[in-house]
């Protein structure tokens, strides 16, 4: 009877620790990391969180132009949020950039699209649906390759590759970003408080490792 009933408490203390470790990472990388709030002086950051979800011309002819800060523009995509089904912002800036950019089909853009456009379409990609990031992270591997030394661009791409590694452990979630945040070579273009949003949700997966 003694026997049993310490079986049973067993049981029920793994069942409740199951419970709480799901609780603690219902999240994920790409839907917990709000670094938006860091640029909320930033107009276009401001028209991004008017935009109710859906991106528009203003919001695309921003992110293509090569004269604004890739930091914020990813503040912008940050803002426009996330979905899990049902959204299409990465085609839409794909149409956009094939109607004004010249690039004739996905494959020439993805050849010869210039680093920010192609980490714009990646983050937007991964936002759309961040149960499918093969394609999202096949994108931000190319932005990377075209720019290695940025920390936004290490950042974006870790987070997009950190919610792919969800589905093996999260102590690889965790050393993931890790890996960029002890890389002292990058080109700190990010604003501090943003990363710090950043690293103050994925740190939790640290736990595990």
């Amino acid at each position: 009877m003694i026997h049993n009933m310490n079986l049973r408490k067993t049981v029920f203390a793994v069942f409740v620790t199951a419970v709480l470790a799901a609780a603690a990472f219902a999240d994920s990388p790409l839907t917990s990391t709000d670094f938006a709030e860091a640029y909320a002086d930033e107009p276009i950051v401001g028209a991004a969180q008017e935009a109710k979800g859906v991106i528009n011309d203003r919001l695309m002819n921003y992110l293509a132009s090569e004269y604004n800060p890739v930091d914020v523009k990813m503040a912008v995509i940050n803002e426009i949020g996330w979905q899990f089904e049902g959204r299409k912002n990465s085609q839409l800036f794909m149409e956009y950039l094939m109607k004004n950019r010249g690039y004739s089909s996905a494959e020439k853009f993805y050849k010869k699209g210039k680093a920010d456009e192609l980490l714009s379409y990646a983050y937007l990609k991964a936002m759309d649906n961040y149960f499918e990031v093969d394609e999202a992270l096949k994108y931000a591997e190319r932005a990377v390759k075209k720019n290695n030394g940025s920390r936004t661009f290490q950042l974006i791409a870790g987070l997009i590759r950190s919610q792919k590694a969800m589905d093996e452990n999260f102590c690889s979630v965790y050393q993931i970003t890790d890996a960029i945040r002890k890389n002292q070579r990058l080109m700190n273009d990010m604003r501090t408080k943003a990363v710090g949003i950043i690293y103050d949700y994925m740190d939790i997966y640290g736990e595990s490792c």
